[in-house]
């Protein structure tokens, strides 16, 4: 665990006069389930899509196991697998003709491509679905070919951003469970969610950006600690680190107020 799959120095984004990120710096470890968290707005998926070499940044750098993701891109793509908020699929193609497409893509033997595919579908309750047209997939099903695709060639890290929206209860934890097995198996997670209680369960360390900065990092006892705390959880601390608890007193007042008006 002490190798460092990602490594973020000075790494920036301006739009004109705005700064969207503000020179941040973080490493993750080898076979470590990282949490990305942040209230919206606060720089989360420009920081993803950063990592990922979707969106140059305006100065820093992004390593990918020693591999610069703009001045290298094929060698630290060939690593990573990154699954978005909102999918972007091939809608004329089954579910099984994806996960084909993807494992042509990073060439993948045909024998290891349909035990790991059949797998990954049987686990997200996709198999009896595969044969369908993604076009007719609902949106959960959706997420989770994406997730399936991502996960078919055996990334060393795989970037998730918001990966439970949309999917039930169920689907949320087979997710989960998986994460966690493959990490374990050395393999790095990044994901960012706005479900604290997933990331609180989920999480070997956790950091926390607000309005462009990194205000906390580190595991749950080390962010309790750095909160004065002996107890607590990842919600309490969330909300005191980014301002949540004034706005939480504000609509708590303003309900009293409401309520007050009711009574009149």
């Amino acid at each position: 665990m002490s190798k460092q799959s990602v490594k973020i120095l000075g790494l920036e984004k301006k739009y004109g006069q705005q700064t969207a990120v503000k020179q941040i710096n973080f490493e993750v470890k080898k076979g470590e389930l990282f949490g990305f968290l942040g209230p919206n707005g606060a720089g989360k998926t420009t920081t993803i899509k950063m990592m990922t070499g979707l969106l140059e940044p305006t100065g820093g750098t992004v390593e990918i196991d020693g591999y610069d993701i703009w001045k290298d891109p094929l060698e630290a793509k060939k690593k990573i697998a990154y699954v978005p908020d909102q999918p972007n699929l091939y809608p004329k193609l089954t579910g099984w003709e994806y996960l084909e497409f993807v494992a042509s893509v990073f060439q993948i033997p045909s024998d290891h491509f349909k035990e790991r595919g059949n797998k990954l579908l049987s686990i997200f309750g996709l198999t009896d679905r595969a044969d369908e047209l993604i076009e007719g997939y609902s949106h959960g099903m959706k997420q989770k070919i994406a997730i399936c695709g991502a996960l078919v060639h055996d990334p060393d890290i795989l970037f998730l951003d918001e990966p439970t929206v949309g999917l039930d209860p169920k689907s949320a934890r087979n997710l989960k469970n998986l994460l966690r097995e493959e990490c374990d198996n050395g393999m790095t997670v990044f994901l960012t969610t706005h479900i604290l209680e997933i990331a609180e369960q989920m999480c070997d360390r956790i950091g926390i950006i607000s309005d462009g900065n990194i205000i906390a990092l580190g595991t749950m006892d080390e962010l309790r600690e750095k909160d004065g705390r002996t107890e607590g959880s990842l919600e309490d601390i969330f909300l005191e680190l980014t301002g949540g608890d004034d706005q939480e007193a504000v609509i708590q007042e303003m309900a009293k107020e409401d309520q007050s008006g009711d009574s009149l």
